[in-house]
Formats: C-alpha cells, structure tokens, sequence
C-alpha cells in the first residue's frame, strides 16, 4: 500500500495538516495498514475543524471501501463499508422505500464518520441519532477484527466515539421506510424569536428546522423561516443542478453589508402568508451540497462554525448569545436552530434534549474572541458543543460539558493503548488524558 504526502484540511478549512495518507481498496488492504502501520481513519473531512486531521503524522482515507455489501429490503437492513456516502444510501434505496433514519446536513458524510460523531439531523426530536439506528458494527484494533454490539461498553465508546476505539470497518443500519423519494415542505416566516420558538416547538412534523437571520435586531431579533417537511409518494420534484465554487472568495464577500442584505432578500422570499411545495429529497436534506466546495466563499482563512445545544429551559441562554452575535457584526448567512430530543448513542455523542444553535463565521481574530465567548455561555447554561465543528475549545471546557469522558478515555485506552488513532482534536483538546 502506497503512502502519499498531502496537505489537506477539515470543511472549516481553518486548521490545515500535512502527512502522508493512505487510501486502501480492498479490505485486505486495510487490515495490513492497521496491523502493521496503524493509523486515524477519516472520510470525506466534513466535521469542520481538526476532528480528521493528523498534522505530521499518518491516516488511511477510507473514501475508496464505500460499497453496500447486502440489504434485506424485509427488514430494512443494510450492511455497508464504512467509507459509503449517506447520500449514495439515500439515491440507491430512496426509490425502493427505504432511506437512512438520520440524515445529516451533507449527503458526502460517510457511515464511518457519521458513527464516530453520532450525527443528528431535522428530526432530531422524533428519530434520535444516527447511532441509535446501528445494529452492529466491525471495527479493526491493530491487526484484530472486532465485532461490536449495541448495549456494550465498546459500542457506547465507539459511538460519538471519535474514531479512537478502532478502525470502523463495516456497519448494519437499520433503516426507516419511506412512501418515494419526495419532501413535502412547509415554509412560514417567523418575526422574531420568541415566533420561532413557539412555531418549532408546537410543530409535529417529523422534520422540522428554523434557518435564523442572525444579523436582525431589536424586535426582529431571531427572525427567520421554519421548515416542517414530511416524506412524499411523489411525483419526485426536479433536483437542482450542482455548481461549484471555482475560487477562494475575497474578503468582502461576507461582509457585514452583503450579509445583512442577503439574510433580507431570503427571509423575504418566504410569501407572509408561508407556502408548501414537494421538494426533491436531496434539496430537503442536503440543501447546501448543491454549491460543491462552498466552504471557498470564506476566503482562504477559512471559517469556524460554532454549535452547541442547551437543556430546556435555557433557551433564554441562546438569545443571549445571538443578541451578542448580532452585535459583532460577523454572522454569516448560515445559521440553523432546531429542537432536539434526549436521543443520543454513545458516552461523548453531542445531542441532549432541549436546543441547538449553529453560526458560521469568517476566521479572524474577531470571530475567535467571539466564539470564547459563546461557548462559556453555554457551559454556564449547562449545555455542550459540538465536536464535529469546534476547532477552538480548551480541555477544561469539553471536560465540563461532556461527563462521560473519563469512562470513554478508559475504553480507548484499553482499545489503542499507543495513542496510534489519537487527531489533531484529540491531543488538542487532551481527551485521552488522565483527568
């Protein structure tokens, strides 16, 4: 197996790395690397900040074992490698009635990364996460294949896991049965925040999200759109056709004018009175994979994209912070609030019951100053962040928000005790550590 030397970065782009990166074929392949070279597996480098990266060490890109080896269209189970693409899953089985219980924003996440973070998606509140839906797993240790199951204390430690418990070679998923390959979504407009909350919060639609205009003020604080969509027989609308970003953007195009002045034109777009269309399923779930490589739009720096979710009863913690993002005049247009229920899967998975807030912002000084602040805001409500998107917290915060860790750094231990899996997050945020 050949090892090339690349430089390469997550989504955010902010946090680069250069190392040398295998991509084995076949699992033969695979489990030779692990036995005699072991090394992070990563996938399509989705998670924003250095969750998949190794700065001057090695990982085996997985992107190439990506086959769905056997599905029982009774049962709705699927055994699949570890480096498929959620949306192949959904574009394969979506017309024969079945798709992936949960979905996340990008159908380029793959099975393998979508296990090691325990990814949620719009229906968060009804489906739970991605793991809950994991019948079974195989994961490499060295040269050993392991076979997981639910309920064990590996399943719960490679869940949200992060990657550091083995090489996640193979799942079965067990899958929802859907009418067609169609979304009937509703689009209402919400003046301000409390409308927003109270529309996401009486919805019993089994999606539902609010995209947030985060530069509004004052009594159009919290504005924005809501969807609530439901699975659709058809006729399967027209997909939009991808463009891609050929260029890094320069440095105006997010600025505060241009930003304020798009948020206007797409909160605007919705009529008053809402409306309702059938939507093809991948413009529904994955809205921003139709823009490839959009992550150029902030430039060269690169962005952070900071999430957390809060209990509850602290939603008034999250009005707090976007009252101090408005004010700093660095939101982007894409930002995302959404209910969320007590689903998660393992011992480090991001979700809990209450409220979740997403904000991207352009790299910078500003924006980091900016982030420090927000996460001890929501630590002081009790909540978390994210994993998959943070490229900037200190050990002492995550080991606050996530109090499973000792009992999770106990089990990668004992399953790599050389470290040879630990990322660039992991050291950074100093995870697998004695507390």
């Amino acid at each position: 197996m050949r090892w090339k030397t690349l430089e390469y970065s997550g989504w955010g782009r902010s946090h680069r790395a250069r190392g040398d990166l295998a991509r084995p074929e076949r699992r033969a392949d695979l489990a030779r690397i692990c036995a005699e070279t072991p090394a992070p597996a990563i996938g399509m480098r989705r998670s924003y900040g250095d969750a998949a990266t190794n700065d001057a060490g090695r990982a085996i890109d997985m992107t190439r074992l990506d086959r769905m080896t056997g599905f029982d269209p009774d049962a709705g189970l699927l055994e699949v490698e570890a480096g498929t693409r959620l949306g192949e899953i959904a574009a394969a089985l979506a017309p024969r009635g079945w798709l992936p219980a949960v979905l996340p924003g990008t159908g380029f996440a793959t099975v393998g990364g979508a296990i090691a973070q325990d990814v949620h998606g719009k229906n968060h509140h009804h489906a739970g996460s991605f793991g809950q839906h994991v019948e079974s797993l195989t994961l490499l240790q060295g040269g050993a294949t392991v076979e997981v199951a639910p309920g064990t204390d590996l399943f719960l430690a490679t869940l949200g896991g992060l990657g550091q418990t083995g090489v996640i070679v193979s799942a079965r998923l067990r899958l929802m049965r859907v009418p067609g390959a169609a979304m009937e979504v509703r689009e209402t407009r919400a003046a301000h925040w409390s409308d927003h909350l109270a529309a996401l919060e009486r919805s019993d639609a089994p999606y539902c999200v609010g995209w947030i205009d985060a530069t509004a003020t004052g009594a159009t604080l919290g504005r924005g759109i809501v969807e609530e969509a439901r699975h659709s027989a058809g006729p399967v609308a027209a997909q939009t056709r991808a463009r891609k970003v050929a260029l890094d953007a320069p440095g105006l195009a997010l600025s505060a004018p241009v930003v304020r002045a798009f948020n206007a034109a797409y909160f605007n777009r919705i009529p008053p009175a809402g409306r309702t269309r059938l939507r093809a399923l991948p413009d529904f779930f994955f809205p921003l994979d139709r823009l490839h490589d959009w992550n150029r739009l902030y430039g060269k720096r690169g962005f952070h994209q900071f999430q957390c979710v809060v209990p509850p009863g602290a939603a008034k913690a999250l009005r707090e912070m976007l009252e101090a993002v408005a004010a700093s005049g660095l939101a982007s247009p894409l930002a995302v609030l959404k209910r969320m229920g007590p689903g998660r899967a393992g011992m480090l998975s991001f979700p809990m019951a209450g409220w979740t807030l997403a904000i991207d912002f352009p790299n910078g000084p500003a924006a980091r100053d900016l982030i420090a602040r927000l996460e001890a805001m929501a630590l002081a409500a009790e909540g978390r962040i994210y994993l998959a998107k943070d490229a900037l917290a200190a050990p002492a915060t995550i080991r606050a928000m996530y109090p499973e860790l000792g009992a999770w750094a106990h089990e990668a231990a004992r399953a790599d005790p050389q470290g040879y899996l630990a990322t660039d997050l992991v050291r950074r945020l100093q995870l697998r550590a004695p507390a």
